[in-house]
């Protein structure tokens, strides 16, 4: 009888044929699945190949150094006479900046709004719930021609006539508050921080005072820790250290580093010009405020998705610690609802840095407009239209990347 369990033993623990084995035929059937989507590929791109050899097009990306030959309207410096990879670049940057602005313009509003969506308030709640609803049924395309007329209908750049904010100088005793910006149907103009010569020493400085901040933020996270209390006042230990360095950095450096500069009117007639300031066009004005309104919309309902997953046990423990609503939604409530909104809003992001490409229908100079005057000066559109897939892939993957190792940082970590 021990003989035969043995035996029986022996023949199950056999090593089993490699052409029965799960592991083995998983690994293959993969190998075979990648090999063909490469052979897929490569008789795709030898017949795309062929058909430009036989239309006496090639791909090739050497165009980039021919002269660019056209001017953009905004963005960095930029002269005809510089190459196409530059203006590329160019368009690069502007896209970068439109959608940066709108990233965090829409981030702060859509934040607002999803707040008072929950009001209890009936009428902001309303408020809240009407725009919503607009903004989330009418197409961007449709939002950006109508922002763009309505700021070409603001009134015309005459003293008298332009919108300034405030409307008036404002006087605080013996501090006197000049209009700090202007709005007309030419263009607007806010204030603006402008780097000096000196700017250059003080760049250590502000390195240093990130790392402080840094370092502070660390050692307030573990002092709350250790003493078995909820992580809070890290965000204002770390202002302190970066605001302490660069106050110091301020004082040792020679000169001043940076300079607030305030727009100012200049002109002797009734038609005055912007001085000063940071000058935003039309085109500029009309892009960010759709692209806020539209995708703060939808971010809106994210929070409100996420406070709502909150537990309502977590509220009613707050109140019964004697809570007010504001700190409750600080400290208790929005903490918790991060964990539930940040997968989402990543993908508010993505479509926001993606929609900026509307960009074309009210004629800002951003990646995909004058990636299209590169392919019609040169001809090569697809090469082109390569490049701004790439671009736009990379950009998408880097905020991707970005806040998927923020959103992995506030997970709860079980134990």
């Amino acid at each position: 009888m021990s003989d035969s369990s043995s035996i029986l033993s022996s023949e199950s623990h056999a090593a089993v044929p490699f052409w029965r084995d799960v592991r083995v035929l998983r690994w293959l059937f993969q190998l075979a699945v990648l090999a063909l989507v490469i052979l897929i590929l490569y008789v795709l791109a030898h017949n795309l190949q062929e058909s430009l050899r036989q239309l006496s097009l090639e791909l090739k990306f050497n165009f980039l150094n021919r002269r660019a030959g056209f001017q953009i309207s905004e963005g960095p410096a930029f002269d005809s006479d510089q190459p196409m990879w530059q203006a590329y670049l160019v368009g690069i940057i502007n896209t970068l900046r439109a959608a940066g602005i709108g990233i965090v313009l829409a981030t702060i509003l859509g934040t607002l709004v999803g707040v008072a969506r929950l009001s209890r308030n009936w009428l902001a709640s309303r408020i809240a719930l009407i725009y919503i609803e607009i903004m989330q049924n009418v197409p961007l395309l449709v939002q950006l021609f109508f922002w763009f007329v309505l700021i070409r209908a603001l009134p015309r750049q005459r003293r008298d006539e332009l919108i300034s904010i405030p409307a008036k100088e404002l006087s605080i005793g013996p501090i006197h508050i000049p209009p700090l910006a202007y709005f007309s149907q030419r263009g607007g103009v806010l204030p603006a921080i402008r780097p000096l010569d000196s700017f250059s020493a003080w760049v250590p400085y502000i390195v240093f005072g990130l790392i402080c901040a840094a370092a502070a933020w660390f050692i307030r996270v573990r002092m709350m820790e250790r003493q078995g209390r909820p992580a809070t006042g890290q965000f204002l230990w770390a202002a302190i250290a970066a605001l302490v360095v660069l106050a110091i950095g301020w004082w040792i450096v020679p000169g001043q580093p940076l300079q607030l500069e305030f727009p100012t009117l200049v002109g002797e007639g009734i038609i005055v010009n912007y001085q000063g300031g940071w000058q935003i066009t039309n085109n500029f004005q009309a892009l960010i405020v759709g692209l806020v309104l539209y995708t703060a919309a939808f971010i809106a309902e994210v929070v409100r998705a996420g406070i709502q997953a909150v537990p309502h046990g977590q509220i009613e423990a707050a109140t019964a610690q004697s809570f007010t609503r504001a700190q409750q939604l600080r400290l208790i409530i929005l903490p918790q609802a991060l964990r539930v909104i940040i997968p989402p809003l990543i993908n508010q992001y993505l479509n926001l840095t993606k929609n900026s490409s509307l960009a074309i229908a009210v004629a800002y100079p951003d990646l995909f407009n004058i990636s299209q005057t590169i392919g019609n000066q040169t001809g090569q559109n697809i090469q082109v239209i390569a490049m701004v897939m790439a671009t736009y892939l990379i950009m998408s993957l880097l905020i991707s990347l970005l806040l998927n190792v923020v959103n992995k940082r506030i997970q709860i970590v079980e134990r």
